[in-house]
């Protein structure tokens, strides 16, 4: 483990050192709170190890900084003093240290304390893993693994009031695709989802990395393009459109081609036009009707 120590009494942090890097560890040293709080924003320790009484951050203060940071990792905190009364100790606890070790020190204790430390911080990163996980999948559509509605609408919110306070601009584009109904009666339901997956996958992998597609309901895709105007967001989706038409996924049943194809409507953030992102989207789903009432497979843009 990366462990750092904060102690102003030389002597102590030879030892403790010596006794650290035995054990495996690797070892960061620090003289008083204040480096020790600048060492650990740089280092990320998994482990410190900090005296009670010494200049700058006493021990307690520095306990109470790295408890209040917001880093994701877990940070255990063990506090070093010579005191040994119970009191102490729970003024310890309570600002948030895990443990305590009393000077001189024991080494049998300090590896004792160094087992629970690993346990600890192992605990609380696979915790951190979980919960990272369950916040991607509430905000992922778990067929086609793009963005759900609550995500889309997350990120509409926050483009839409950037682009309001900011003055940016930004386009939305709404693909819907053809005759999927169709599709669906002939191959049934299982072709289907198999189908949507393949269309999410291509507009996914088609565009720029900045670009975040979103499952908008049925067989409709949102596309969210940040700082695109206009002549860029045609482009962009009409790279996306060409790129459906190109993955051939057989459609037999469809009047357009004989493969899947998409129509997509367009609308780009206008600060006169857009006093709620609903309007915006609306202009796209407009935009969208306009190209699948004028033959599908094409691009309109309320622009």
């Amino acid at each position: 483990m990366r462990i750092l120590i904060a102690d102003d009494d030389l002597t102590c942090r030879v030892i403790l050192r010596k006794s650290l890097q035995k054990l495996g560890h690797e070892v960061i040293e620090t003289a008083d709170g204040d480096e020790a709080w600048v060492q650990y924003r740089e280092t990320n320790p998994e482990v410190v190890i900090s005296d009670w009484m010494m200049p700058g951050k006493d021990g307690l203060a520095l306990c109470d900084a790295i408890r209040s940071d917001n880093g994701t990792a877990y940070t255990y905190f063990v506090l070093l003093t010579a005191l040994n009364d119970k009191d102490s100790v729970l003024r310890g606890l309570e600002a948030g240290a895990d443990d305590y070790l009393t000077k001189p020190l024991d080494s049998k204790e300090l590896q004792a304390r160094l087992i629970s430390a690993r346990r600890v911080t192992e605990l609380h990163r696979e915790l951190a893993r979980l919960n990272d996980e369950l916040f991607k999948e509430g905000r992922t559509d778990p067929l086609t693994r793009v963005g759900n509605r609550r995500c889309m609408q997350e990120e509409l919110a926050q483009s839409f009031d950037r682009a309001k306070r900011y003055d940016q601009v930004f386009a939305v584009a709404l693909c819907d695709i053809d005759h999927f109904k169709n599709y669906n009666d002939h191959f049934g339901h299982q072709k289907g989802d198999t189908a949507l997956k393949d269309v999410a996958a291509v507009l996914k992998q088609s565009g720029r990395l900045g670009d975040h597609v979103f499952r908008y309901g049925g067989e409709e895709f949102l596309v969210l393009l940040p700082e695109q105007s206009a002549d860029k967001a045609i482009l962009a989706m009409e790279r996306r459109r060409q790129a459906v038409l190109e993955a051939q996924i057989d459609h037999p049943k469809s009047d357009t081609a004989e493969v899947v194809t998409i129509s997509v409507g367009i609308a780009v953030f206008e600060q006169a036009k857009d006093q709620d992102v609903e309007n915006l989207v609306k202009r796209a789903d407009t935009s969208l009707y306009e190209a699948k009432r004028t033959g599908r497979n094409s691009i309109k843009c309320d622009c």
